[in-house]
C-alpha cells in the first residue's frame, strides 16, 4: 500500500524556497535545517522558479531596457572620452626650441 503524500502549509513551502534562493543555501543545507527531503525542496524551488519564470516578461524587457541605457551611457562616455584624445595638443618641443644667442660682435 503506498503512502499518502505529506501535505505541508504553504507558509512553510514559501519559507523554505527563500532560503534557498535568498540566502544561497543549498536544498540539502535547507532540508535539514528544516527536517525534509533533499529532493522536496529542490522540487519547491523548481516550481517557484518556473512559475515565476513564465510571468516575468515585463520584468525581462525592464531588465533588458535598463541593459541597454548602460551600454548606450557607456558609448557616450566612451566616445567622449575618445574625442577628446583625437583632439590636438601643443607640443612641448615647439616651445622649447632653442634661440640662437646673438653675442655683439664689432
Amino acid at each position: 500500500m503506498a503512502k499518502k503524500p505529506r501535505i505541508y502549509p504553504p507558509e512553510l513551502r514559501a519559507e523554505v524556497v527563500r532560503a534557498v534562493v535568498e540566502d544561497r543555501k543549498t536544498p540539502a543545507q535547507v532540508a535539514r535545517d528544516f527536517g525534509l527531503f533533499a529532493e522536496t525542496v529542490r522540487n519547491w524551488v523548481k516550481a517557484e522558479r518556473s512559475k515565476n519564470s513564465a510571468t516575468t516578461d515585463e520584468a525581462r524587457a525592464a531588465i533588458d531596457r535598463a541593459r541597454l541605457q548602460e551600454m548606450e551611457r557607456r558609448v557616450q562616455e566612451l566616445e567622449q572620452e575618445n574625442a577628446f584624445l583625437k583632439k590636438p595638443r601643443p607640443s612641448l618641443r615647439k616651445n622649447s626650441r632653442k634661440r640662437e644667442v646673438r653675442t655683439n660682435s664689432r
